[in-house]
């Protein structure tokens, strides 16, 4: 894993890597915004995590995952963490937790 010195250059940089899809958290699933798929938790892996605290608030933290299908589409989950994280089900939380 990388070492990065911020989100934006982190995200940057899986964009080469190939993880072109962003996807968002929507009924304890993983949804693409422009392409009209969903992950369940079974069906996607986590390649790589990375936790950002902000740098004049602790409060603006944030989690960038890299994130592959079973069918080959790869994509960044860019979530907060702590208090203010996206509500998951249970199966999503676990599956995100285990990074």
């Amino acid at each position: 894993m990388k070492n990065y010195k911020n989100l934006i250059e982190a995200i940057n940089d899986l964009r080469k890597q190939g993880y072109e899809e962003d996807l968002e958290i929507k009924d304890g699933k993983l949804n693409s915004i422009s392409s009209n798929f969903q992950l369940h938790p079974e069906q996607f892996n986590i390649d790589e995590v990375y936790r950002f605290e902000g740098e004049t608030n602790p409060d603006d933290s944030s989690v960038i995952y890299a994130i592959s299908s079973k069918h080959g589409k790869k994509g960044i989950l860019v979530d907060a963490y702590g208090v203010y994280a996206e509500n998951m089900t249970p199966d999503l939380a676990a599956k995100l937790n285990r990074s």
